[in-house]
């Protein structure tokens, strides 16, 4: 039989009702002739209703009963979801993390997969089961013990499983009907994607869009694994939601595809840095020690007159999340008094915004820079820092122009139109 995974996210199966309606939607593939697996998260709101138990109880807790605690939202509603299948006549069954067993790290609440056996679900496949429902989101480490792979690790249980099981798609079911140009809710002009290339889809991801979680697409970048992102609440078919796939599968693409934005970003410079070889690794090692995502990093080189001999130095920033600037502070403040670092002083800013298009059409167009800037200088947008890569351009800017900005480029690029 052709297998199919289809993963619904926590909207999707919020309440009995939507999980009757989910049930509905797996009980269409199966009669269209489909094995499935569905995975599924923890009904909406009660992963956070769980760690918030877990953190009244224990501050300090140990992350080995954290997953044991927060890893049951998900097995309540693998459970729900084949009792509401049984009784709609398809043959389902539930499974946790251990019972396939997904074998992944010993990182609680971080880990990462190493295998999944097929042997235990390919035997009920055989004996006449249609549905496997897998608790999404957890594992089992080698020493035994149930792990949990991060907040939104359901996307990436459901790539993982269309891998080992050679699926012939992975749908994602959301609370959107696809992956679109921008978000929406900044500009009506936002276009629904029919196809988006892997690349593409990662790097949206990376960058703010909340659609997909990154590690989800990089897994099924890596195996090959069709994607498809579609909504829970309307009807759909073959054609419906947004295709993520190789480069290979898109005939013809816009060279931009999509304009992404994140709000809560910080720029930080360490000002009047000496510029010695080994000086980038001594800012940013204790950075990375301390946890800090470090993202966009710019360098300017100039002279110092120090009592009649001129040196070098350099004004170093970085971007990086808001909610990390006092962790880099501190970091940074640390390495100076060890005197592994010195500078004259730490600037943050703690209020930019950072956007970015998106698109490998770029890899062979020219003047994509040069549109994106003019654009932003159309609207009287003034840019802190730039960085690149082959298929994007992204740019820190005031926060209070963010909206502004991703409605002038997704104009700029014609975004609304689909050639």
């Amino acid at each position: 039989m052709p297998l199919l995974v289809m993963k619904f996210g926590g909207t999707s199966v919020a309440d009995l009702a939507r999980i009757q309606n989910a049930a509905q939607k797996v009980k269409r593939e199966v009669e269209r002739g489909y094995d499935v697996i569905v995975i599924v998260s923890a009904m909406s709101g009660k992963t956070n209703e769980l760690v918030g138990w877990v953190e009244q109880t224990s501050p300090l807790f140990d992350a080995r009963e954290y997953d044991a605690v927060v890893s049951s939202g998900e097995n309540v509603t693998a459970g729900l979801m084949a009792l509401t299948l049984q009784e709609m006549d398809v043959p389902a069954r539930s499974w946790q993390g251990w019972q396939v067993p997904i074998q992944t790290t010993s990182a609680h609440s971080a880990a990462r997969f190493l295998s999944i056996p097929r042997e235990n679900i390919d035997a009920k496949f055989a004996e006449g089961f249609k549905v496997a429902v897998v608790a999404g989101f957890q594992g089992v480490s080698p020493e035994g013990r149930i792990t949990t792979l991060g907040r939104g690790g359901s996307d990436t249980t459901a790539v993982a499983f269309a891998a080992a099981f050679s699926a012939e798609r992975c749908d994602i079911y959301t609370d959107v009907d696809g992956v679109y140009t921008t978000d929406p809710r900044i500009t009506a002009k936002a276009r629904k994607l029919d196809k988006i290339a892997y690349e593409e889809m990662l790097e949206l991801a990376s960058l703010g869009a909340k659609v997909l979680q990154t590690r989800s697409v990089e897994l099924a970048m890596r195996y090959n694994v069709r994607l498809r992102v579609l909504s829970s609440f309307e009807d759909t078919d073959e054609t419906s939601g947004t295709l993520v796939c190789d480069e290979d599968d898109i005939m013809e693409s816009k060279v931009v595809s999509g304009v992404a934005y994140s709000r809560d970003e910080a720029k930080m410079t360490l000002v009047t840095v000496e510029d010695r070889p080994g000086v980038a690794a001594a800012i940013f090692g204790p950075l990375a020690e301390a946890g800090v995502n470090v993202d966009m990093i710019v360098q300017n080189i100039s002279e110092k007159d120090l009592g009649g001999r001129t040196v070098n130095v350099t004004d170093m920033t970085f971007s990086c999340p808001v909610n990390q600037v006092a962790r880099a502070r501190k970091a940074l403040e640390d390495a100076k008094a060890a005197g592994a670092i010195m500078y004259d002083d730490l600037v943050s800013d703690t209020d930019v915004a950072k956007v970015s298009v998106v698109g490998i059409g770029m890899r062979s167009h020219t003047g994509v820079a040069a549109t994106m800037f003019k654009a932003l200088a159309a609207d009287g947008v003034n840019i802190k820092v730039i960085a690149t890569s082959e298929i994007k351009i992204s740019v820190l800017i005031d926060r209070k122009y963010m909206e502004l900005a991703v409605q002038a480029l997704h104009d700029a690029f014609a975004l609304e139109t689909a050639n």
